[in-house]
C-alpha cells in the first residue's frame, strides 16, 4: 500500500466514524457498560423544586403570546415557577405584549446587545435554584418541567438537556425534511452519550442548569447554550438527556433561511472549539475528551476537508492503481454529489423527491461548516442574530 492510498483509507475512515461509526461505537460502549454495571435510576417520587424559566427574546411578537400561554399551560405548580423574559433590543411590541401578563416578569433594554448579554443580564432577575432555558418559538410539552427536574435528585447532575423536534406540519421541504432527520439522529447520539457517561452540550431550544454552576459568558460568543453547557461539564458535573422533555419548532422556511442558521452554528463551532481547547486533553478529561471530539470537533474540523480530498484522491487511485474498488468509490461519490445537487434542483423547482433529500442535506451541513469557519476567521460573524424566517 502506497502513500496515497493510506491517505485516502484514513481520510475514509474518518468520515465514516464522524457521521456513522462513532453512533455504533456508542452502541457497543452502552451495552459493554450496562452488562457490568445498574443503569443510572431516576426516582419516580414526587419532586417539584422552585424552578425560573427564561427565555432571552428579540423582537417576537408573532409568536411570543402563544409562547406565555404554552408555558402557563404546562403541568407543573404555577406558584412554583417564575417566568422571565429578557427582551434585548425589541421595537416590534414584545414587551408590550409581556407586560399584558401578570405571570411573567420582563426585563428590556433599548439597546441590542445579543442573546449571550440578554443571558448575563437576566440571570441577576434569577430567584431560584434550577433555570430551565427556551427559546420563543419553541413550543414545550406538558410535562416538561417536570421531566426535567427530576433529574437534579443526583447532586452529580448540573445540566439537562431537553430534545429538540421539527415539527413536520407545513412545507419547509428539502429544508424541513433534512432538518427534521438530522435531529432524529442526533437525539440518538444525545441519548447514547448521556448513557454513557454525559451528553455533549445543550440546546438552546430547552435545556436547564443549577444556577449556581452558571459562569459568565463572554458577550461576544456565537453558541451560548453549548458554552453554557459544556463548562458546567469542565467542573464535573453530568449533562443527562431527557428525551421526554422536549421543544418543538417550526423548520425553516426555505434553504436560504436555514443556510443562515447552519453557517452561524459552524462559526460558532469554530469559536467554541477554540475556547474549550482544554477538552482536547484525554489525560485531563479521559471519556469526555472522547465524546466531545468524536461528536463535535471532527464535524466542525477535518470531516469536511476529508469528504473534498476524497474526491481527487479517488480519482487519482482509480487511474495509477486501475483496481475496481477505487473506481466504485469514485463514482459512488460522484452519484453523492449529483444526488445532493438534484435534491437542491427539485426544491428550487418546487418539485421534491424524498430520495434526494439525506445527499442533499448532507452536502448542504457541509458546506455550511466551511461558509461558517471562512465567516469566523473573517470576524464577520456577528453576535446579532439574523433569525431565520420560520414556517
Amino acid at each position: 500500500m502506497n502513500y496515497t492510498e493510506i491517505v485516502f483509507w484514513s481520510l475514509l475512515f474518518l468520515v465514516f466514524y464522524t457521521y456513522l461509526g462513532y453512533g455504533l461505537v456508542l452502541m457497543v460502549m452502552v451495552k459493554i457498560k450496562n452488562a457490568f454495571s445498574e443503569p443510572d435510576k431516576i426516582t419516580t417520587d414526587l419532586f417539584e423544586p422552585n424552578v425560573t424559566m427564561m427565555v432571552a427574546a428579540y423582537n417576537e411578537q408573532d409568536v411570543i403570546e402563544q409562547k406565555v400561554n404554552n408555558m402557563l399551560a404546562l403541568d407543573y405548580p404555577q406558584n412554583k415557577l417564575q417566568l422571565l423574559f429578557v427582551s434585548d433590543g425589541s421595537y416590534d411590541g414584545t414587551p408590550d405584549i409581556l407586560r399584558s401578563f401578570k405571570e411573567v416578569t420582563v426585563l428590556h433594554e433599548e439597546k441590542r446587545l445579543g442573546k449571550t448579554a440578554a443571558i448575563n443580564r437576566g440571570m441577576k432577575a434569577v430567584k431560584h435554584s434550577i433555570i430551565i432555558f427556551s427559546d420563543a418559538n419553541a413550543m414545550l410539552n406538558k410535562d416538561a418541567v417536570k421531566e426535567i427536574v427530576k433529574h437534579y435528585i443526583n447532586p452529580v447532575v448540573g445540566c439537562v438537556a431537553g430534545e429538540k423536534r421539527v415539527d413536520k406540519n407545513g412545507d419547509g421541504g428539502v429544508s424541513g425534511a433534512g432538518e427534521g432527520l438530522y435531529w432524529k439522529y442526533e437525539s440518538l447520539l444525545k441519548k447514547l452519550d448521556s448513557n454513557l457517561n454525559t451528553a455533549v452540550g445543550a440546546a438552546g431550544e430547552l435545556f436547564s442548569i443549577r444556577k449556581k454552576l452558571y459562569q459568565h459568558v463572554e458577550t461576544d460568543t456565537i453558541l451560548d447554550d453549548f458554552m453554557i453547557s459544556m463548562r458546567i461539564a469542565k467542573r464535573g458535573y453530568k449533562i443527562a438527556y431527557e428525551p421526554k422533555a422536549y421543544a418543538t419548532e417550526s423548520a425553516s422556511v426555505s434553504i436560504k433561511e436555514e443556510m443562515k442558521r447552519k453557517i452561524r452554528i459552524s462559526a460558532g463551532g469554530m469559536q467554541s472549539i477554540i475556547r474549550l481547547l482544554p477538552f482536547l486533553n484525554f489525560f485531563t478529561f479521559g471519556l469526555l475528551s472522547f465524546q466531545y471530539i468524536s461528536h463535535r470537533v471532527l464535524r466542525w474540523t477535518v470531516s469536511p476537508i476529508a469528504l473534498i480530498c476524497l474526491v481527487p484522491l479517488s480519482f487519482l487511485l482509480m487511474i495509477q492503481e486501475n483496481t475496481a474498488i477505487y473506481s466504485i468509490l469514485f463514482y459512488a461519490q460522484m452519484l453523492l454529489y449529483v444526488l445532493a445537487f438534484f435534491g437542491w434542483y427539485r426544491n428550487e423547482k418546487q418539485n421534491r423527491i424524498k430520495i434526494f433529500f439525506i445527499p442533499f442535506y448532507f452536502f448542504f451541513m457541509n458546506l455550511c461548516v466551511f461558509l461558517g469557519f471562512f465567516r469566523f476567521i473573517n470576524g464577520n460573524q456577528s453576535v446579532l442574530w439574523d433569525k431565520a424566517k420560520r414556517i
